[in-house]
């Protein structure tokens, strides 16, 4: 089973990319972040033409989050029921027996601003709610993939001194994804040895992506019984390098 997922900035733009990219890696689940589209815009059609099922909850212009999945998805929820919220940042599906949560969180803007601080609440409520979930769904195992905006150690970037307390790699946003982590949860893509400077998001300005001055921003959290089954996690550069592409590039798991 392979689950991956993506931050496409913007669906519309990059449905296109989306499709190729499935056709080539036909991945078993994948969650979607920032499919920037009102849900009466969501390209059902095509994504069910491709071999997919869907859930999605999306806003116009901003946020949005979906989950595309081989099997049927159930017991779906959008958003955390802890923490009312216009921002359509997490989906829940549970998909052969297994718990997936499409999760994007929040940028945060630059530390000590309201965005920060809605930032750091929505982690903390993130944290209460996922305790359950990961509770309730030991047996059979939970995953929440997605985009984090969070960088978790200096090794996750690509210049540890410059960005150095800023957003993304401040100490409180950190210590909040280790308190998820603290759930039972562990970054799939360190459960095995990596390329150095492996990054998921390159900024589009300054030849970002070209000179390699990424940040690793997106993961896939796996509880006990899936951190048992995964036998790899790898990040896919190859859209990024596609005209037009997002700014992020998939992660993909393989669980056994």
């Amino acid at each position: 089973m392979k689950i991956a997922t993506w931050n496409v900035n913007s669906l519309k733009v990059r449905l296109a990319h989306l499709l190729q990219w499935l056709e080539a890696n036909p991945v078993d689940v994948l969650c979607l972040q920032e499919t920037k589209l009102t849900d009466d815009k969501f390209p059902i059609s095509e994504i069910n033409a491709a071999g997919y099922e869907v859930a999605f909850s999306g806003q116009k212009t901003y946020n949005g989050v979906a989950i595309l999945s081989k099997l049927p998805l159930t017991d779906i929820i959008r958003n955390n029921p802890l923490f009312p919220d216009e921002q359509q940042r997490i989906l829940a599906a549970t998909i052969g027996g297994v718990r997936f949560i499409c999760a994007y969180v929040p940028n945060g803007q630059a530390v000590d601003t309201d965005k920060y601080a809605y930032k750091l609440a929505w982690l903390g409520s993130l944290r209460e709610w996922l305790a359950g979930e990961v509770s309730a769904h030991a047996e059979g195992g939970l995953a929440i993939l997605g985009d984090y905006n969070i960088a978790p150690e200096d090794r996750d970037v690509h210049d540890p001194v410059a960005w150095a307390g800023q957003v993304l790699c401040s100490d409180k946003e950190r210590a909040a994804l280790s308190a998820l982590t603290d759930l039972g949860l562990t970054d799939a893509f360190r459960l095995f040895e990596q390329a150095d400077k492996s990054f998921s998001w390159w900024d589009y300005r300054q030849l970002g992506y070209q000179k390699n001055k990424g940040l690793r921003i997106d993961h896939i959290l796996l509880s006990e019984a899936l951190k048992k089954r995964c036998t790899a996690c790898a990040i896919d550069r190859i859209p990024r390098k596609w005209e037009q592409p997002s700014d992020h590039a998939p992660v993909i798991a393989t669980l056994d």
